[in-house]
């Protein structure tokens, strides 16, 4: 039962899919962290399967393909990791103190730069997307796993920047160590499903995804003394944007 409820909290809390409604107490919320990529299979699936059916059944037009596959991440998690990513953006571009940008990743306010951010963000994945090919979905599609499982590690591992907050939270009440394990094998799990469609493609997705979370420790630590959760959420989004352009390069299509 505690299994199934640790379910439910994991998909539910870091998606829209439905799930049925579960109180937190400190049993169930230990390992409910250990399904956060369980949201990447599902929108991995979802990629891999719509995007062949439009690409294979379908004469629809390349920036329709574009459009529908920027979409369905955002419309699986309800735009949870993106809300991390543009306040991120606000913080990073008010080159202020710890302190200023820790506030400004409170503030519900939607900023200048997080909303040229957004833009450029959608554009991106729209350019991106469009080059796709169907020989490519399940290297992008697993990319969906291994960005959480990255994320999720790093809440589990990272310092806390703040004292409360919804990545506090799950740090707090998770078992950690156990916790990061599984993330690890999400990882490598998703890793395995990169390399056996495609090592050259495989390959470039899992050095993407490493100098990504480089940088995402690096930045976290320097300019926050820490994570937090719009801190995972950014990485999160940036790390399956550049996870997806790597794709791309590597199978030719740029």
């Amino acid at each position: 039962m505690r299994f199934f409820e640790s379910l439910a909290i994991g998909v539910a809390m870091y998606s829209k899919i439905p799930m049925p409604r579960v109180g937190w107490n400190e049993k169930n919320m230990k390992y409910a962290m250990c399904f956060f990529p369980l949201v990447g299979v599902v929108t991995g699936i979802l990629e891999v399967i719509l995007g062949n059916a439009l690409l294979v059944y379908t004469s629809c037009g390349t920036l329709f393909f574009a459009g529908v596959m920027t979409l369905l991440p955002v419309l699986v998690n309800g735009g949870i990791h993106m809300d991390g990513f543009l306040d991120t953006m606000d913080a990073l571009n008010s080159y202020g103190s710890r302190e200023k940008k820790l506030e400004i990743l409170k503030d519900s306010r939607t900023g200048a730069f997080a909303v040229i951010g957004f833009g450029l963000y959608l554009m991106a994945s729209l350019a991106l997307w469009s080059e796709a090919k169907t020989e490519m979905l399940p290297v992008i599609g697993a990319g969906y796993v291994m960005s959480r499982s990255l994320s999720g590690f790093s809440v589990m591992v990272f310092p806390s920047a703040k004292k409360d907050g919804l990545g506090r939270t799950f740090q707090e009440q998770a078992h950690r160590k156990r916790v990061a394990v599984v993330m690890v094998c999400w990882f490598f799990a998703a890793l395995a499903v990169m390399l056996m469609t495609s090592v050259q493609m495989g390959a470039a997705a899992l050095c993407t995804a490493l100098l990504v979370f480089w940088y995402y420790h690096h930045m976290a630590m320097k300019q926050f003394g820490g994570m937090t959760g719009d801190l995972a959420g950014y990485f999160l989004q940036l790390a399956e944007l550049l996870i997806l352009a790597a794709v791309i390069v590597a199978g030719g299509a740029l």
